[in-house]
């Protein structure tokens, strides 16, 4: 059965990645592509539905990011997000200029409940204010929501065929639509988690107006997966470097489901993560597992501690121990010998962010192992995960059987704890930052934990990710009767919906104290915690 898929095409903003995420979240498959891409491959992916968002500038600018009137007649609907919505309505016509009133934020909408578009959105209000700006075909709406609006343009002429369906205090087309042409256009951002009922409104569009099954679901993807890596492998081996990340993790899981012990992981122990994860990684693996593979582990911690020996500077330290690794990994490649693929656990956002995916500005280089390819010899890549984001690579995990807590496992940088302790890398420093780290984590959870029990949902307060860091910094303490001069253990916690901006999360002081005393009192070598309450920007999530 032929996949049905609805596209993306980005004009250069910032939301691609999370409009393809909520399309995905109703169950339908969903790959982004640049505005560049040609009329005649995108008749031959022959999507359900076809989504336009992005944009860095005003689309009646000259050389601005633009598409050709024939996308809009092939007969597949089309949904225009803000610079998407502006540009369909320009290039079919209608009249976008800059707007009397900068709209930004959250911001009441009010919505006609007979669109197609709408349905089931919003509450009745009984006095609703008609729009700023009288304009034909124009109803008064009735239904009114919360929105995030973004917007410098507006649409103030609507193109032939088209009706408001949607309109705010100062914007009289909050959204329009050309039914009978499939047509639709939203000024605001229904894929950001500010505006409360945009999930509703891509799925009625997905769903109801492209018509889509939604048969995209986790259990077909890892039954298919198994089904295509069988075919490709054959009777050859894969090779795969697991770091015991989520990605590379869920990725030895499949290939193990799939091809057993073909598949030797070799799992390079650092010294730099978190207490107890290696021998969590080898646990789930490694002999004792309950997967029937070659597990190579690489005790390698002291090897790594004298290459960082001296080294302060973050960036020569990342460079370290991204170089190392590659070195370990390649001794071990040469023992065994000639392998028939090496799989590596690239997932879509790294597609998307090397440029490959879409049009938004290169974020990083697309590598996952960097530089393994001289030094492996090989035959092909396998990447089973590369067309899968964060979140469903987790539910992947848990249908091939892999225990919540490593699924779950919190975003950790490559460089480990490397980059979590400010200055020099020691034995001594990790031994300190993996039992504050413990010990902060473990009460973090716990308080959550008791309050989902007594009310039934996770509190506001809890953080994204957390995670305590060593600063350089000693001071002067007093423990018992005695003069101290010990470290200061810094504690992060973050909320955030894309770790692309966080603020720093507000966990209840008693739970802060909690972890002061512990740590204080159990890790040798602390005598001072400092709570962290720098945003994303201008600080960064990680320390370095």
């Amino acid at each position: 059965m032929e996949k049905e898929m609805v596209i993306v095409l980005d004009f250069g903003g910032q939301y691609n990645q999370l409009v393809a995420r909520r399309v995905r979240e109703c169950n339908v498959y969903c790959e982004i592509y640049s505005y560049k891409t040609d009329i005649q491959k995108i008749k031959d992916m022959n999507p359900k539905g076809i989504i336009l968002t992005g944009g860095p500038n005003s689309c009646y600018e000259e050389g601005a990011p633009t598409y050709s009137r024939e996308l809009f007649e092939l007969g597949i609907p089309v949904l225009g997000l803000c610079y998407g919505a502006q540009l369909m309505s320009l290039v079919l016509g209608g009249k976008v200029e800059k707007a009397p009133v900068r709209e930004y934020g959250k911001t009441e909408v009010f919505v006609n409940a007979s669109s197609a578009l709408f349905e089931g959105v919003g509450e009745k209000r009984v006095n609703v204010p008609a729009a700023p700006i009288a304009m034909a075909g124009h109803e008064r709406n009735d239904n009114a929501t919360q929105c995030w609006m973004s917007h410098f343009d507006y649409i103030s002429a609507l193109a032939p065929g088209f009706v408001s369906v949607a309109h705010t205090a100062d914007c009289p087309v909050a959204a329009a639509e050309n039914k009978a042409e499939n047509l639709y256009a939203i000024q605001f951002h229904p894929e950001v988690l500010h505006t409360i009922e945009g999930t509703k409104m891509l799925y009625n569009f997905v769903r109801n107006i492209c018509g889509c099954a939604g048969t995209w679901r986790m259990d077909s993807f890892v039954e298919t997966s198994i089904k295509e890596i069988r075919e490709k492998v054959g009777d050859g081996k894969v090779l795969l470097a697991l770091s015991g990340g989520v990605d590379s993790s869920v990725l030895a899981a499949l290939l193990a489901k799939a091809i057993g012990s073909q598949l030797t992981c070799v799992f390079v122990d650092h010294g730099l993560l978190r207490k107890n994860e290696g021998d969590e990684v080898e646990g789930v693996f490694g002999p004792n597992g309950s997967f029937n593979i070659n597990f190579i582990r690489v005790n390698a911690q002291e090897r790594y501690y004298a290459k960082l020996k001296g080294v302060e500077e973050p960036e020569r330290k990342r460079k370290i121990i991204g170089e190392e690794f590659i070195r370990v990994f390649e001794e071990e490649a040469k023992k065994i010998g000639s392998v028939d693929f090496l799989a590596q656990g690239t997932i879509y956002p790294d597609v998307v962010e090397s440029g490959l995916g879409g049009e938004s500005a290169v974020i990083k280089s697309h590598h996952n192992v960097g530089g393994l390819p001289d030094f492996v010899d090989f035959k092909d890549i396998i990447e089973p995960l590369r067309n899968l984001f964060k979140d469903e690579v987790r539910k992947a995990g848990l249908e091939l059987g892999l225990p919540e807590y490593l699924v779950y496992r919190q975003p950790f940088p490559g460089p480990g704890l490397g980059i979590r302790i400010i200055g020099e890398v020691t034995g001594e420093k990790v031994k300190i930052v993996q039992d504050a780290d413990y010990i902060y984590r473990e009460e973090v959870d716990k308080a959550a934990r008791e309050y989902k029990e007594a009310n039934g949902s996770d509190p506001s307060w809890m953080p994204n990710q957390y995670f305590a860091a060593l600063s350089n910094m000693r001071s002067v303490g007093v423990m018992g009767d005695e003069r101290t001069y010990d470290y200061a253990v810094v504690l992060r916690a973050v909320r955030t919906i894309d770790f692309m901006t966080a603020e720093a999360a507000d966990i209840p002081f008693e739970v802060l104290q909690t972890v002061m005393s512990r740590i204080i009192n159990e890790v040798r070598g602390v005598n001072r915690c400092m709570y962290d309450l720098t945003s994303k920007p201008p600080g960064t999530i990680e320390m370095e």
